[in-house]
């Protein structure tokens, strides 16, 4: 599993041109190339740029990187516990560190075509000169899965981020450029929202009724925002494409007004970890995938058609980690709860039992109100939860099924 995380927390092979061009940023001006690749390239139905001159880069609004697991070992296993490694499906707790691919974020837009004036995002690769093999293999693999993506007969996801272009720089960078449907992640969401929490019960004034108006939002909010996530995972496993970095910073949303429910969008980014998992390419999935399929060797996974399950509900895993977050850390106060504290407190306290866990919530009144909505639905959320956090993979649910749950389907709320 990767995680991607904002920095201040802690092969894009191809064959250039002969002309080069100048790329204006900000106030300085950097050498670019056009470029032609080496593998083929699926033709996206939308324009796709691929000279520096299509674009003007802005100012820098961020960078970030990715936790990676370094090392994995058992949950307890043997006498006094009530799990074995085997009733876990191979289930295990990780050891990460920090990954060494630095990304870049700016703003920016479209300068020339039928897409000039279109707002963009950049995410800025240092390249294989001063990333290594690893960051090549990002940039490469992000683009190509976006491409494929985006040239489907079914038509271009909602739920996705939209690549519009990309190009690489004469030091080495690779720059995929992606239309600017939203600033905030996830994260930013249950940030600001979790600090509001605490400024309001600071608030000893604060209406009831306003109170109750809010959470119930809230709710709707968050309902909507976990469908818009699972359409997503949906539109990738139906085309054979693992997401593999599915967390609260790989979902941008155009919005974070919960008043403004009605309008949100929530769209998967971050797919440089992406897994084809088509029958075919199974035996050739590369060095990013080999950590999923050693986790499913470990897990009992052998044939490709276990593989390949697994691989799909190691993504409704992680989807079942970020609907855990959303349950509880918009409903708490700052500081109170975070991703890593949470899949701790799920995995190693209570060992994925969701009513031990549950049990334990209710005691402590910092998180009453995050019970309170996993309990709509006489406990559908609590449900919904257990089932894609089951201990055996083979027991999941699909994202299908998921989108489907009563939790979901507008029944609770």
């Amino acid at each position: 599993m990767v995680m991607v995380v904002p920095l201040h927390c802690f092969s894009f092979r191809h064959c250039l041109r002969n002309h080069t061009t100048q790329l204006p940023l900000s106030s300085r001006s950097i050498t670019t190339s056009t470029l032609c690749f080496h593998s083929p390239i699926i033709q996206a139905k939308l324009p796709f740029f691929t000279n520096s001159d299509s674009f003007q880069v802005g100012r820098p609004i961020g960078t970030y990187g990715f936790i990676n697991i370094t090392s994995y070992s058992a949950f307890p296993s043997g006498p006094g516990t009530d799990y074995s490694l085997e009733d876990l499906g191979g289930l295990k707790t990780q050891d990460v560190g920090e990954g060494n691919v630095k990304i870049r974020l700016y703003e920016g837009r479209v300068s020339r075509g039928p897409l000039s004036g279109t707002p963009v995002t950049f995410k800025v690769y240092p390249g294989r000169r001063a990333g290594g093999v690893m960051a090549d293999a990002l940039a490469a693999n992000e683009l190509n899965t976006h491409l494929f993506l985006q040239s489907s007969s079914k038509g271009i996801a909602e739920h996705l981020v939209l690549l519009v272009g990309g190009f690489e720089t004469a030091t080495g960078e690779q720059w995929l450029a992606f239309r600017d449907d939203g600033k905030y992640s996830v994260a930013d969401y249950a940030k600001i929202v979790s600090e509001r929490v605490s400024k309001n019960r600071e608030v000893s004034s604060w209406n009831p009724f306003e109170q109750g108006l809010t959470i119930k939002r809230r709710q709707s909010f968050i309902t909507k925002l976990f469908q818009g996530v699972m359409k997503g995972v949906a539109y990738l496993h139906d085309h054979d494409r693992l997401h593999q970095s599915l967390g609260p910073f790989s979902v941008v949303l155009n919005t974070i007004s919960e008043k403004e429910g009605s309008y949100l969008i929530p769209r998967l980014r971050d797919l440089a970890f992406s897994v084809n998992v088509r029958y075919t390419e199974l035996d050739d999935s590369g060095k990013l995938a080999e950590g999923l399929w050693r986790r499913a060797t470990v897990a009992g996974a052998f044939t490709q058609m276990e593989k390949r399950a697994f691989g799909i509900a190691d993504d409704i895993y992680e989807a079942g980690l970020l609907f855990a977050y959303l349950a509880f850390v918009p409903f708490c106060e700052a500081g109170v709860m975070d991703s890593l504290s949470l899949q701790r407190l799920l995995e190693n306290t209570f060992q994925l039992d969701l009513e031990a866990t549950r049990e334990y919530c209710l005691a402590d009144d910092k998180l009453v109100n995050a019970v309170e909505f996993l309990d709509l639905g006489n406990g559908a959320g609590w449900e919904l939860l257990q089932t894609m956090l089951n201990a055996d993979f083979r027991k999941r649910p699909t994202a299908e099924a998921v989108l489907n749950h009563r939790f979901l389907t507008g029944a609770v709320i």
